[in-house]
């Protein structure tokens, strides 16, 4: 009996450890809510929520809505818990990771909040994530939209580029008699053709435009261009000329330095010596810039992409070209992340409800609106799929594959916000010291030099 009852517990043993093993290769999937044998779908996988944070316009959030109940559909037994936080996102979400309260995902400002949180370790390295995944990885998206910590340590992935173009309105280029700017980089005008083009586009309560001797800049009906004064808008042209915010070493401040400094005098020399621009104070004077074009306020206007969403609903006649070059062409993309707490139960699942976010389906309607751009490349290379969101489009005319996807693809340069340790205290320096280049006040390098060592002080390298 004693050796029956040995043998009898060996092989109750033995199936106990096999049903175990069998149970931990099959968690992952239930997990998931994979549904091979329809069980999830009847409430049988392990019941999970996951939490996602996200800030924007209720057009903007709407998106989210539909790729998350997408994914609820496709993974029965996980249900996402969307927390819109419309106003002071950074504040309440630093709060709530300061007291345990921490979302599963969240969307991410890379001049704010993201990279102290990051240097914390409180994010998962996505690159990990990129490299097992078989349908999404580093290759497959679009340039400079990953944010990294260090090389290897992506902390952040975008839905979605933006970048930069020179929006105008058509008419005024016809009644100008002046031909509208290219929409091929190879063809983009000098810096010296656009202020020429700028000037015939400026014009006088009179009439008259920049380029004639009896012009009164204190008196104008029509700004040639307009530019906003933020450090995304004139990075374009402090990379164009071979520039940078911070040397290549991450040592030094370099907003000083003489390719820099040409460049932004170029842009305060719209404004002060060629009259062609408004200054920040005539700025508060000029409508958003959808209801500036099409009131011919301004005739040239460099803006964002998302701009076209206005532009495609306002009735008139724009289009797009590339931006004037200094040296080489160039656009700087900046975006918004989604990142991972590392204190999330569910790191796979909310991989998956990353990729879902990220996923160009579910934001078809504001690819087409011309709000946003998708995150993955064959939806610029696929010619099937780059019709869907730009083919017979108000908010796509005809000088966007050009001047705004090939752009994208081929010229762009990452928002400095995401190589640039320290970049918001760095810009709380320069940023009231080019305030008054714009208004006149100084040249370019007298304001940049006399700040360099307090903004030196904030310098803490580069993160590429």
């Amino acid at each position: 009996m004693a050796g029956v009852n040995r043998q009898t517990a060996w092989v109750i043993l033995v199936l106990f450890l096999t049903t175990t093993v069998l149970a931990g290769c099959t968690r992952s999937g239930s997990q998931l809510g994979e549904t091979d044998s329809g069980s999830d779908k009847d409430g049988g996988g392990e019941q999970i929520t996951l939490r996602l944070t996200a800030w924007g316009a209720p057009d903007e959030v709407e998106p989210y809505k539909i790729a998350i109940k997408k994914f609820e559909s496709d993974h029965p037994n996980i249900k996402v818990q969307l927390q819109h936080i419309a106003a002071d996102y950074d504040t309440k979400l630093t709060t709530m990771v300061a007291g345990n309260d921490v979302p599963d995902v969240a969307m991410m400002e890379s001049g704010s909040i993201a990279y102290p949180l990051a240097e914390q370790g409180k994010f998962y390295n996505l690159q990990d994530f990129l490299t097992d995944d078989p349908d999404l990885n580093a290759e497959s998206l679009v340039p400079n939209i990953t944010y990294s910590l260090e090389e290897g340590n992506i902390i952040g992935i975008a839905p979605g580029p933006e970048t930069f173009g020179l929006f105008y309105n058509e008419d005024a280029f016809k009644e100008a008699g002046v031909e509208p700017p290219p929409s091929d980089a190879k063809d983009a005008w000098t810096w010296e053709e656009f202020v020429e083009v700028a000037k015939k586009l400026t014009l006088d309560n009179q009439g008259r435009n920049a380029a004639d001797p009896n012009f009164d800049p204190k008196n104008i009906k029509q700004y040639g261009v307009n530019l906003a004064s933020w450090w995304a808008s004139y990075s374009n042209f402090v990379y164009s000329n071979g520039g940078d915010f911070i040397s290549e070493d991450g040592k030094t401040f370099a907003l000083n330095q003489p390719e820099a400094v040409e460049a932004l005098q170029n842009l305060a020399d719209l404004v002060n010596v060629h009259h062609v621009a408004p200054s920040p104070v005539q700025s508060k004077n000029i409508p958003a810039t959808h209801v500036a074009l099409q009131t011919k306020k301004v005739a040239m206007a460099i803006e964002g992409q998302w701009v076209s969403s206005s532009l495609a609903k306002s009735n008139f006649n724009f289009n797009v070209g590339v931006l004037p070059v200094m040296k080489k062409p160039v656009t700087t993309v900046v975006c918004a992340m989604f990142s991972m707490f590392k204190s999330t139960e569910h790191p796979e699942e909310s991989w998956e409800l990353m990729k879902a976010l990220i996923d160009p389906e579910s934001s078809i309607d504001m690819l087409t609106a011309g709000t946003w751009m998708p995150a993955e490349r064959d939806w610029y290379t696929d010619q099937a799929l780059l019709d869907r969101w730009t083919k017979d489009q108000a908010a796509r005319p005809s000088g966007y594959q050009g001047a705004v996807i090939d752009m994208l693809l081929e010229n762009s340069h990452p928002t400095p916000t995401g190589y640039v340790k320290n970049f918001n205290k760095i810009m709380d320096v320069v940023t009231p010291a080019l305030d008054k280049v714009w208004l006149g006040q100084q040249s370019a390098q007298e304001a940049l030099d006399g700040v360099a060592q307090k903004a030196q002080a904030q310098v803490q390298g580069r993160r590429d």
